[in-house]
């Protein structure tokens, strides 16, 4: 017990967030406080069951890893499939047997061996200037982001942001690692500047008219709608879906995986378990504007106001599997210089 104790204090956690089986669960999340919090107050409220969360923006696996077998740790939530893979290739989450989350999660969205699952989908868009650009025709696809006709016009956040690396990874996974890197590098050519900012930033860049198109994830536009200080930027902007002509948009995801040395186990299924569920997936969906993944979910009203599109339908660990020469490639082009 001292040993424990030790453990978590040297971890920054006080004693109180290490949970008893009987009513309480322990929680590790990349996921911000306002989404995630409204769900697991109303998992409360159900079961009766606590939820003790430790925030974090960054070293999750690296935390677990320290932690050991002493790590109070039942569930992980997360952003990015390269995130979860990680969280499986380190060995530091287990599989976990449920009929309830394999029905609620299509095959395509979870692990071939039961250790992680997806939550939500993100797509992978690109944005055009209304006035000088207009909505892209519905034949526009990434490789189009390369063409000349582009050169100066386009802005992106940093190609090793996990979001990039997993459209470069998904590109890879399509055209094989040759003819991504001469991708990258037209990709390179046409932008407006150093790849910076975060992805509201490139729709802040696109509506000050720096660039006429830019890369992001369709859920920020649904933020800056909301946003007073920004909704300006949302509306100087359509959002495009590329490939709908070809292997669909790029979608990635956020997700959860149990802990390997969970304390709580069966509470942590519990919580798993409504995480896939209808009123968990509506709630992701009406606050944060992303897509749920269980089927049969409605979207937001603003989410849906985007139309349909169709997502690419290559493996989400094929995805994976390319994170590292995905990085290599954006290194071997100095697509960030």
């Amino acid at each position: 017990m001292k040993k424990l104790l030790a453990t978590a204090v040297l971890l920054g956690l006080s004693a109180p967030q290490v949970a008893t089986a009987a009513e309480e669960v322990n929680v590790y999340s990349y996921r911000q406080p306002f989404l995630v919090e409204p769900m697991f107050n109303e998992f409360t409220k159900e079961t009766g069951i606590k939820v003790n969360v430790k925030f974090a923006k960054a070293g999750i696996a690296e935390k677990l890893q320290q932690e050991g077998e002493y790590s109070p740790a039942d569930v992980v939530l997360t952003t990015d499939i390269s995130r979860l893979v990680e969280l499986s290739d380190k060995k530091l989450v287990q599989p976990v047997d449920s009929k309830v989350i394999d029905a609620n999660i299509p095959a395509q969205f979870r692990d071939n061996e039961d250790e992680w699952f997806a939550l939500t989908l993100r797509s992978r868009n690109v944005f055009s200037s209304k006035d000088r650009v207009g909505k892209l025709p519905a034949s526009f696809d990434y490789s189009d982001l390369a063409k000349p006709e582009w050169k100066g016009k386009l802005c992106t956040r940093s190609g090793k942001h996990p979001y990039n690396v997993s459209l470069v990874s998904a590109m890879i996974a399509h055209n094989g690692e040759a003819e991504t890197k001469t991708w990258l590098e037209g990709v390179k050519a046409n932008l407006a500047r150093k790849p910076q900012g975060n992805d509201r930033g490139q729709v802040q860049a696109v509506k000050e008219g720096l660039c006429d198109i830019a890369i992001g994830n369709s859920y920020y536009l649904g933020k800056m709608v909301n946003d007073p200080n920004q909704q300006a930027w949302a509306e100087a902007v359509e959002i495009n879906f590329p490939g709908q002509q070809g292997n669909g948009t790029h979608v990635n995801v956020s997700g959860m995986a149990m802990a390997k040395y969970a304390p709580n186990k069966d509470n942590a299924l519990k919580l798993m378990e409504f995480l896939t569920a209808t009123t968990a997936q509506q709630m992701y969906a009406e606050v944060n504007y992303e897509y749920p993944v269980k089927e049969g979910v409605k979207r937001s009203e603003l989410v849906a106001s985007w139309g349909e599109f169709k997502a690419d339908d290559v493996s989400l660990d094929q995805v994976a599997q390319y994170h590292q020469t995905a990085i290599k490639l954006l290194d071997e082009v100095k697509f960030d210089l």
